[in-house]
């Protein structure tokens, strides 16, 4: 039987946690003296009364939890976040109903940056900033549990980036504090520096608060319709691009570089090959699609890479629209969601390390067919591959494409369009945000698609952020069994 004391702890710890961030939109509002401060003040009181009743009741409770209850209790406080988050979307001035209060948060918290909202410049100020902090906790969330909870349930590879010494089938729970608190910081710390350039360089206070939030998170929510092409600055597409870069970057590789040793990143394998992709996307695109952009072979350049590292990463900001840069850029884009950026990061799609592991494994299944008693042993950041992880990988890109497959199948019985169909699923699935066509491209919102799609975007958000399996394996009867 499940030990349902430690999950009510953890349930209330983070209904506690929702009530106090309430207070950062409901200052916002006081600054701005709006009366839509008002509209935080209940989900205030009830959060923190419910949810300190849980802690309170539980506070002794050991925190002993197993496999089973670690995949319920992710499961569980990732979709407590979002409904819970979702409440100021209904009773603040944007009035949504409760399908698109609950999209909204949902791609605030999945980082995915979908949006129902439009005109989002005349927004009161209290809820631009509660999408932006959604997605900055969405953002450190996915970085902590991609690298100290993912490799002990064993999903979709993530065995490989194991902590040195730690061993999955003792103890869930390593002693990994203090790298944690590190990985924090550092999370802090760029969104500190992100500020300060932003502001520098031509935003003001409150945008670049909001946008280091969701820039940092590869999140891609924006306080204006036109997103980054709001500014009309090549400094901040700049600046924009190079912590959307980093934050595609594993957190603990950025963790483990230093001033002395800067060029540490690059000994990742993940790293090299994701700037080697990047690049190449860059490259081709320029190529075929710089006749369609206007300006300087500078701001040309400077415009396609923040683009490019903006779909490849799952932030989804736009600088202009990208469809009108012909067919080859829509395609590579559409590619490039699917792809994503390294495991350990803020970004969503299959991650890089996937598709290195899957070249792997297809050259030593060639090399066996020429040598069919042959030992051959494959390493991955000097790390013997086991065949459990060949086979966790080859698992989850099947699992991966038939969502994909099944999201865009469900989503075309309400009507839309091919294009349309196509790309949410793969925007939705890879936490992207942007789509193409007329309806959800980069001038365009989710407000116009159905409940039903909404809802189907939805659960596609939330299995392509959590990895899929995690949620999958609570559909096993089994699982349910002693």
């Amino acid at each position: 039987m499940f030990n349902l004391k430690p999950i009510a702890l953890v349930g209330g710890t983070v209904v506690c946690a929702v009530g106090f961030l309430l207070f950062i939109p409901l200052i916002t509002e006081l600054i701005y003296q709006t009366e839509s401060w008002q509209s935080y003040a209940v989900p205030i009181l009830l959060y923190l009364i419910v949810g300190g009743s849980l802690v309170i009741t539980n506070r002794n409770v050991e925190l002993k939890i197993s496999i089973k209850e670690a995949f319920v209790i992710t499961v569980l406080s990732w979709l407590l976040l979002a409904l819970l988050c979702s409440v100021p979307f209904i009773y603040t001035e944007t009035k949504l109903n409760v399908v698109d209060a609950i999209f909204e948060s949902m791609s605030g918290i999945t980082t995915t940056g979908a949006t129902i909202l439009n005109g989002l410049d005349n927004l009161p100020k209290g809820i631009l900033i509660w999408r932006a902090l959604l997605q900055w906790l969405g953002g450190i969330g996915i970085v902590v549990i991609a690298l100290f909870i993912l490799p002990f349930l064993r999903i979709g590879g993530m065995q490989l980036f194991h902590l040195e010494g730690d061993d999955p089938y003792d103890k869930f729970l390593p002693k990994i504090s203090s790298v944690v608190s590190k990985i924090v910081l550092i999370y802090i710390g760029l969104t500190l520096i992100l500020l300060i350039l932003y502001y520098i360089n031509g935003m003001s206070l409150f945008d670049s608060i909001a946008h280091s939030f969701t820039t940092i998170s590869t999140g891609g929510f924006s306080t204006h319709d036109k997103s980054f092409g709001y500014f009309n600055n090549h400094s901040i597409l700049s600046i924009a691009i190079i912590f959307m870069i980093l934050g595609s970057f594993p957190f603990l590789v950025i963790a483990q570089t230093s001033i002395n040793n800067p060029l540490a990143a690059l000994k990742d394998h993940q790293v090299r090959i994701f700037l080697l992709v990047l690049f190449v996307s860059i490259f081709l695109i320029y190529f075929f699609a710089q006749e369609y952009l206007i300006g300087s072979s500078i701001k040309k350049i400077i415009s396609i890479s923040f683009n490019t590292i903006s779909i490849i990463s799952g932030t989804g900001f736009v600088s202009e629209n990208y469809e009108n840069w012909g067919n080859y850029a829509s395609i590579l884009f559409l590619i490039l969601m699917f792809i994503g950026g390294c495991a350990g990061s803020t970004t969503g799609g299959l991650k890089i390390f996937r598709f290195q592991i899957l070249f792997k494994f297809i050259s030593i299944h060639l090399k066996k067919m020429l040598q069919p008693h042959a030992v051959i042993v494959s390493h991955f950041n000097e790390r013997k591959i086991q065949d459990s992880t060949y086979d966790s990988v080859m698992s989850f890109f099947f699992i991966y494409i038939l969502t994909f497959a099944i999201s865009a199948l469900l989503l075309s019985f309400s009507g839309l369009d091919f294009l349309t169909c196509f790309s949410a699923a793969a925007s939705a699935i890879s936490n992207v945000g942007p789509g193409l066509g007329e309806i959800i491209g980069p001038e365009g919102d989710y407000s116009l698609l159905t409940n039903y799609s909404k809802l189907v975007l939805i659960f596609t958000m939330f299995l392509g952020r959590l990895e899929m399996l995690t949620i999958l394996v609570l559909f096993i009867p089994s699982f349910w069994k002693n």
